[in-house]
Formats: structure tokens, C-alpha cells, sequence
């Protein structure tokens, strides 16, 4: 093979991209806590909107944009999902109190109940999956904080 059959990339190995590192240990990451959800009937996506609307909610109503800036979900995304966990009784779309064009939501008995008892299987599988980074996981979570601000778009 020569040199032009190769892949016109600037690393030397995958082990230099950061790009496929973090691609990798992402999938490694939702595959476990797939298996976390699991028992608990739910998706990745629909808990993450699950236990934000349930924190959010505390505070009072919730729109669904604030929910999907929140979680930084698509909205289209979020509004079909949010249908799902109303259809599972897990979530309630009201009037908005204040603004006519908008759906208050709001997580029910049942949803927060769950929610709840599911965020100690997300968190206990996230003590597992980055334990190995022992005394650099503050670091690691402070540089996924910048790239999360700097991805933004302005």
C-alpha cells in the first residue's frame, strides 16, 4: 500500500486523535449506562429529561425550551420524547400560566418516584466507568465544562 492509499489524517495513530478517543470511551460510556436504565424501562435520553425536568421543576413551571437548553437536547427531540414519558404517565404538559404559547411541564408522582430510584443507577455507574481517573476527574469534568461552553454556537 502507498502512501496515498492511506487516510490523508494529521495523527500517527486513532491514540492521537482526540476526536475518535472520545468517540470511543462515549459509546463504551451509553453502553453502560444502557445497561444501568435498563431495569428502570428507560432510555438515556428519556432519563436525562426525566431527572432535569424533575430538577428544574422544583422551581416552579417549566417550558420545554428550558428544558431542552437544560439538557441540551434538540428541541424536535425533546417534544417527541416528552410525549413518550406523558404516555407512560411519567410527565403532564399543562397551560402555561404565564405565557399563552407555551406548555408548562411537570413531572408526576410516578415520574419523580422513578426518577429518583434511577439517578443512583446513573450515578453508581459513573463512579464505576470513571474511576479510573482517580484524582483527575475534576480536571476531566472542568475540560468537558469548557468544551461544552466552547462548542456553543454564538
Amino acid at each position: 500500500m502507498s502512501g496515498d492509499d492511506r487516510l490523508a489524517t494529521g495523527f500517527d495513530s486513532g491514540d492521537d486523535s482526540p476526536g475518535l478517543l472520545l468517540w470511543q470511551v462515549t459509546n463504551r460510556w451509553q453502553a453502560a449506562q444502557r445497561a444501568a436504565l435498563k431495569p428502570y424501562g428507560l432510555t438515556h435520553v428519556q432519563f436525562v429529561l426525566l431527572a432535569s425536568l424533575t430538577w428544574l421543576g422544583a422551581d416552579g413551571p417549566v417550558t420545554q425550551r428550558a428544558l431542552a437548553d437544560h439538557a441540551e437536547t434538540d428541541p424536535m427531540m425533546t417534544s417527541q420524547v416528552l410525549r413518550v414519558l406523558e404516555g407512560l404517565g411519567l410527565v403532564e404538559r399543562l397551560p402555561h400560566p404565564t405565557d399563552g404559547r407555551a406548555r408548562a411541564l411537570s413531572v408526576t408522582a410516578a415520574g419523580r418516584e422513578l426518577a429518583n430510584r434511577a439517578v443512583v443507577a446513573v450515578e453508581a455507574c459513573d463512579a464505576v466507568f470513571f474511576a479510573a481517573l482517580g484524582d483527575q476527574a475534576a480536571g476531566f469534568s472542568a475540560g468537558l465544562r469548557l468544551l461544552r461552553t466552547a462548542g456553543r454556537p454564538a
